[in-house]
């Protein structure tokens, strides 16, 4: 099984203003379907809560910064995003939660799926139920 894992990505530096990019299967494991993105999070806010069956994740903090925890359902791993030239990998069957949003943080999502309801486990009890039976 994949694990999360912190990807750096290039990073090209100039006096005009520094340069990086994502390319599928070259710098990330899969083929982006679907791009996101989370800003104006208000302070104490927390998003995700959930997991997927199938969807795999890069997660970049373009700005600012925020803690990514991800549970396998036994080890939690918490993971501060906060430069602009990596992120965060997590592969399907992971539990995740983003909090500690500093002010003005965009986090920018790329996502190996469409949007699919039916692939979220949004209930952590059923979470722990599905990492039993796999």
């Amino acid at each position: 099984m994949q694990k999360p894992e912190i990807i750096n990505l290039p990073k090209f530096e100039d006096p005009r203003g520094n340069l990086s990019f994502i390319e599928e299967f070259k710098h990330i494991p899969f083929k982006i379907e679907r791009v996101y993105w989370i800003y104006d999070v208000p302070g104490g806010q927390v998003r995700g809560g959930h997991a997927f069956k199938k969807q795999q994740e890069f997660i970049v903090a373009l700005s600012g910064s925020f803690d990514v925890v991800v549970d396998d359902g036994t080890i939690k791993q918490t993971f501060s995003l906060n430069r602009s030239y990596y992120g965060l990998y997590i592969p399907a069957g992971y539990w995740r939660q983003m909090q500690n949003f500093s002010t003005n943080s965009v986090a920018i999502v790329l996502s190996s799926t469409e949007f699919d309801e039916n692939d979220y486990i949004r209930d952590y009890l059923d979470f722990l139920k599905s990492k039993k039976n796999v």
